[in-house]
């Protein structure tokens, strides 16, 4: 089982690591003002117009959102930084200058989360996205929108 999800891990970066494309019917996601975006099964619905945010059945069952933070220099956390907000090394499955992404939360009953987070370089800031979704919701499915995010292009901005 541990060859299993240490494969699937190395998969999940190899994937993360190259071009950024969108798997066939999801949907695109932008935060506000467009310039980060990630990707959503087709089954997600867009949570208001322009909110960056999509939702699964309701909030309460998964929900994912995008934000951009213009001017914020994107750097990987530091070990102090790490500590503090609780992230075990396990669920920390990168921290580099291209991505972090890490599990901040893991469901312990059928009615609890599992949630991810992840940040990006962008020209100019960072993007990042957070995705909460219950158990009822594959894993899988929360960390590939995770691993989604990315910069829009600068079509999609406004």
């Amino acid at each position: 089982m541990r060859e299993y999800t240490v494969s699937t891990l190395i998969l999940l970066c190899i994937s993360a690591s190259s071009a950024q494309t969108v798997a066939a019917g999801w949907k695109v996601i932008t935060d506000s003002k467009g310039f980060c975006q990630i990707a959503v099964p087709p089954e997600w619905v867009l949570l208001g117009d322009n909110s960056g945010a999509a939702v699964f059945r309701d909030a309460t069952t998964g929900i994912a959102v995008v934000t951009a933070q213009p001017g914020q220099a994107f750097r990987p956390l530091t070990a102090s930084l790490l500590k503090m907000i609780g992230v075990p090394k396990e669920k920390m499955f990168e921290n580099t200058v291209k991505r972090i992404f890490y599990q901040d939360k893991t469901s312990k009953t059928s009615e609890d989360p599992n949630a991810f987070s992840a940040s990006v370089p962008a020209s100019g800031g960072t993007c990042s996205c957070h995705v909460a979704v219950l158990p009822s919701v594959s894993e899988e499915v929360a960390r590939t929108i995770a691993l989604s995010l990315g910069p829009a292009p600068e079509k999609s901005r406004t």
